[in-house]
């Protein structure tokens, strides 16, 4: 036997035992309810035990939000690797843009992106899941800000900069986001140029007039 193989065959059958779960669970959130839903339902559903499902997840909360968790590291990592000649904004704007296709592959691999954007959906709508996104969001856009700090050479705490252009580019992720999921296009091209359409609205949507004439 080819002792040399067993550890990567070992990490492959975690892996697996992991995402099958993982794609219970949001079935099961999605489908029943995030607050109907026990961790008992979710480990029958693979047929595996309660210690294996929190050998992985601390918790159902967790496993609700890994997929996000997964997008939300992915970004992070690809600001901080943005060109540093770039301006905060345009590494922002270009991270989320350039980095979707591979994004969309890797959720892909784990979970169908129409399942990412029911999770979504559900996200916003039960109230617990929603509070709990709220907090992880505020979360990312500090790390986010202490990226971009480090960039430019800014003390975080002392510069209001980084944390404002994270805010209001945090929010038209979210209005992205939000209007993404509400239509019927769930394509990597479509919530990029979505993405693209409402970043180039910020600047006439903060400071210019939108009274009609």
């Amino acid at each position: 036997m080819d002792t040399a193989s067993q550890p990567g065959l070992r990490e492959r059958k975690k892996r697996r035992t992991r995402d099958a779960l993982l794609l219970a669970a949001l079935e099961l959130f999605t489908t029943r309810g995030y607050e109907q839903t026990t961790v008992d339902d979710i480990t029958e559903a693979v047929e595996v035990s309660q210690r294996t499902f929190f050998r992985y997840f601390a918790g159902k909360e967790e496993a609700a939000f890994a997929v996000q968790e997964m997008a939300e590291a992915h970004f992070v990592a690809s600001v901080g690797a943005r060109p540093p000649h770039e301006a905060p904004m345009e590494a922002m704007r270009k991270a989320v843009l350039d980095g979707w296709d591979r994004l969309s592959e890797a959720i892909a691999a784990v979970v169908p992106v129409e399942l990412y954007v029911r999770m979504y959906r559900t996200i916003e709508s039960t109230p617990a899941l929603l509070a709990a996104h709220l907090r992880r969001s505020a979360e990312t856009e500090e790390k986010i800000a202490r990226v971009l700090a480090e960039r430019e050479g800014l003390d975080v705490d002392a510069d209001p900069r980084p944390r404002l252009a994270v805010a209001v580019f945090g929010g038209v992720i979210r209005v992205t986001e939000r209007q993404w999921s509400t239509g019927e296009d769930f394509s990597p091209a479509a919530i990029r140029e979505l993405t693209a359409r409402y970043l180039d609205q910020v600047g006439p949507a903060l400071t210019g007039h939108w009274r009609a004439p």
